[in-house]
Formats: structure tokens, sequence, C-alpha cells
């Protein structure tokens, strides 16, 4: 599922799409079982040379950004360049605020305390239903944090929430860097300009923009 009839041509510096990675997608063009690739990225990005620039789950979804340049794929996947990455997550519970500052401070994994991290309790955001749906307990409620992190570890925002006793139930990245994925689709992509990313081409997929709002700090 494309964007562009016509995609414009590559930017001065390489070239940079960003994609709205469905659930269940590998960020890869290859390695899926499906038939029609729809579990890797070649079911929705038929643009040659791309590589990922940083990785996401496949069980998480939102942001990935693709690039043909190499430099340029090293400065956003990089820890080192502390790019910043937003990610509204759904969590099982209801984080007290100590479990909140844990969170913001640092949290003890299996392979060191991790920088701290900004987090906001949010009213449940305008999203897209995810495809299959989430799984619920009935006697246990959810909200929504929103956290940003400027480092990436494997599988890092669910082993954090993790930590404090709150697994984490539903995971969007939204924004890496100043690239968000504002007015995408699940599965469609756009071109953006390299490196700020001011520059977005239109897409034919569109989805309301969701709402994070604080709702306070508990």
């Amino acid at each position: 599922m494309e964007s562009h009839r016509h995609p414009r041509p590559a930017a001065k510096g390489g070239r940079l799409i960003l994609l709205n990675k469905p659930y269940g997608v590998l960020s890869q063009f290859s390695g899926g079982m499906s038939p029609d690739r729809r579990d890797t990225l070649a079911g929705y990005i038929a643009q040659p040379g791309l590589y990922p620039a940083g990785r996401l789950d496949k069980d998480s979804e939102g942001v990935l950004l693709l690039t043909d340049d190499g430099r340029l794929q090293a400065r956003i996947a990089d820890p080192r360049f502390k790019l910043p990455k937003t990610y509204l997550v759904q969590v099982e519970g209801e984080p007290v605020q100590s479990a909140l500052e844990a969170l913001r401070g640092g949290v003890a994994l299996n392979d060191g305390l991790t920088r701290p991290a900004e987090v906001e309790r949010i009213a449940p955001p305008d999203l897209w239903p995810r495809d299959p749906p989430v799984r619920f307990r009935k006697t246990v409620p959810d909200c929504w944090l929103q956290i940003i992190l400027r480092e990436g570890r494997n599988r890092q925002v669910r082993r954090m929430t993790a930590a404090i006793g709150h697994p984490t139930l539903r995971l969007v990245r939204w924004r890496v860097g100043d690239w968000a994925i504002d007015g995408l689709a699940p599965g469609a992509w756009r071109d953006v300009t390299p490196p700020e990313g001011p520059g977005i081409a239109e897409s034919r997929h569109t989805i309301a923009r969701p709402v994070a709002r604080p709702v306070g700090r508990r």
C-alpha cells in the first residue's frame, strides 16, 4: 500500500521514507511466512535500495524510517545521537505516582539502568483499531502513557513497564525526532525531507490525529 501514484525524486543527500508499520509486520523485507508478504516490509513498500533506520518490534506499531543513505541511517538509529522517540503506550493497570517516577528516573533492567525518560499519563488517544484487537481482562483496568526515550534497547518500553508491574498491552511509536505519523494509516508511507523532515509529501491514506492530553500525575 503506497502513498504515491508517482514517487517524487530522492532528495539531495539520500531518500527518507516514513512508514506507519502495522502490528504483526517484521521490520525487514524478507523472512516472513505470509504468501502475500504482508508480514514483512515488502508487502507495503516496493521501492528499491531502502533499509530501515532502526527497528520496531513485530508486535509494535507506528513510525519506521527507511533510507538509502548509510550515514543518515546511522544518524537516526545510533543511540549516541540521542534522537528522541515518542511512544503511546497502553498498559495494564493504573500506575501510581511512584511507579511513574521510577520510569522517569531510570529503571534497572538486566542490561543496566535505563536513561531518564519523559513520562506522562494521557487520555486514550484517537488511534486506528488494532488488528487483531488487544485482549483485555475484564477485572483489570488499563490506561495510556506517553513515554519519550533517548536510547534504543531491545523491547525497552515493554521491559520498563513490566519492571514497574504494568505490562504493555499496546505500543505505538508516534514520533522519531521530527518525524511523526500524523495523517498516515497503518501500512501507508510518505517521503520526508532529511534530515529535519519539515517537508512532507501528501498521503492518500489519512487517519485522525491522536489526542494525547495529559490527565494529571498520580
